[in-house]
């Protein structure tokens, strides 16, 4: 009897203390180094019209600067039209600004401050959008490059990626530049030309600006949104991305006799395909609770509370919880691993006739904490001794780095932001998509994704998808962010 009830005084005592630390740590959580930039004096706004605004952005919307996987379908000609549209419709912005087109029409402006000894800001959006599928013209509700303004919105492809952020930061600075706006601090807007497609046209704006020394305080571009139902809290927050994945796709190919598929040898090279495949999807990359994604969940629990600020709070206890919470849906689950995503697959032309090789494409989205070499070496060690090639398609895009959540950039952002929605939470997030900004990493101290858009989850479909469209009360507020933003960071 002394026996057990010491053994039960010794597990009352182990469940206090765990009891205890848990309370402890739950009690003092919060995240860390996120600043809500209210130590910043922010600008206002100047005035201006906004019906001319919309009709602004309805007339963007009808020039179809479409990207095509194959760049020779491409009608260069409505690239040299935007150019032109723009120079007549910002015409104080082109008075302030030099405008530098590059080769392959992508666009740098440069508005020089007043104080050569400050670092400038960039600012940006692309100028191209994505084709509207074949066939699905018919399902949209106005047609997709009439522009339509209709329903409180304008409607048509890019008026949401990216047209509405190029328009609206042309606002923004026509309406600085009309009531004689002067920068301390220097601008720079960066439109690349292919975004949708690559990014070459934001690399070489990079490769320009490194070469004239420039070193910007932060970058601004594209990638997230205010989701007005944001995962965790059921609220809005103000997701700000303070980094991207990087982007690989490997090459597997199987080689095999070939022949004719009445007389199949045991093994085909489609199957050791298959097999291959297989592996490398069996072997995926664990959930990792870091990073940016841990960030964003720290920030998101604690403002939740109550058990969920419980659990974040105590990793170390219900680290294996979380993961299984994170894991349950594609898109919460990308914010913390390595995705594999086995897409393309090529063999034989006829169905009698057995392939001499045969491929897959998998495509990887690679988290922060990884690297290329991380998903090749285990690829490799998937496959084992199966007689398959492993290689790239084109060299990967490694991981961006993480930027700061505490930076007078980061503070600026936030503030800018927070003046339309006071009430919402300030998050950090990982990109999960690829932007023009990563490639200004080597001339930017930061680079963050944000656009002022009010977003709800479902809403966010529409974007590459039918029925693309921009509510006005979106686009002032993007307006309003731009105008607010430029005129604090740069005046």
């Amino acid at each position: 009897m002394a026996m057990r009830r010491k053994f039960l005084i010794g597990g009352l005592a182990v469940i206090a203390v765990v009891a205890g630390t848990v309370a402890m740590r739950t009690a003092t959580f919060a995240p860390t180094d996120i600043a809500d930039g209210s130590d910043i004096r922010l600008a206002a706004a100047p005035p201006y019209n906004l019906e001319v605004a919309i009709a602004n952005l309805s007339a963007a919307a009808q020039i179809r600067t479409v990207s095509h996987q194959d760049p020779a379908d491409d009608d260069v000609a409505e690239w040299d039209r935007l150019h032109v549209w723009l120079a007549a419709t910002y015409p104080a912005t082109h008075r302030a600004m030099t405008r530098t087109i590059l080769s392959n029409r992508t666009l740098v402006y440069h508005w020089p401050g007043s104080d050569a000894s400050l670092a400038p800001i960039i600012v940006m959006a692309h100028q191209d959008v994505v084709p509207v599928t074949e066939g699905t013209e018919g399902d949209w509700k106005y047609p997709p490059f009439a522009g339509t303004i209709a329903e409180k919105a304008v409607w048509g492809r890019g008026t949401v990626d990216d047209k509405g952020s190029l328009v609206g930061l042309f606002e923004a600075l026509e309406a600085l530049a009309g009531q004689g706006f002067q920068p301390r601090r220097g601008i720079y807007l960066v439109s690349g030309h292919d975004e949708e497609v690559g990014g070459s046209g934001a690399a070489a704006a990079a490769a320009k600006l490194k070469a004239e020394g420039v070193k910007a305080i932060f970058t601004l571009d594209e990638g997230s949104v205010l989701l007005t139902d944001t995962p965790v809290i059921n609220g809005p927050a103000i997701m700000i991305g303070i980094a991207e994945k990087g982007y690989a796709t490997l090459k597997v190919t199987a080689s095999a006799p070939g022949g004719h598929s009445s007389m199949p040898p045991v093994e085909t090279g489609v199957g050791t395909l298959a097999r291959a495949i297989t592996a490398i999807a069996d072997k995926p990359f664990p959930l990792a609770l870091q990073g940016p994604g841990a960030a964003m969940l720290e920030t998101l629990a604690a403002e939740k509370g109550g058990t969920t600020k419980m659990a974040v709070a105590n990793q170390w206890l219900f680290g294996p919880i979380l993961k299984r919470e994170v894991a349950a849906t594609p898109s919460t689950a990308a914010a913390f691993h390595t995705t594999i995503a086995p897409t393309m697959l090529e063999g034989s032309p006829k169905e009698n006739v057995l392939p001499q090789t045969a491929n897959a494409l998998i495509n990887y989205r690679i988290a922060p904490w990884n690297r290329s070499a991380d998903i090749m070496t285990r690829a490799k060690n998937a496959v084992g001794d199966l007689p398959v090639a492993l290689t790239w398609v084109k060299p990967p895009r490694e991981p961006s780095r993480v930027s700061s959540t505490s930076s007078l950039g980061w503070k600026w952002i936030a503030a800018a932001a927070r003046v339309d929605a006071p009430d919402a939470v300030l998050s950090p997030i990982l990109v999960v998509g690829g932007t023009d900004g990563r490639s200004m990493e080597p001339v930017s101290q930061d680079v963050y994704r944000f656009m002022p858009m009010h977003f709800s989850l479902k809403e966010t479909a529409m974007i590459h998808g039918t029925n693309e469209h921009m509510k006005i009360d979106s686009f002032k507020r993007m307006i309003d962010f731009y105008a607010r933003l430029i005129a604090t960071s740069a005046g």
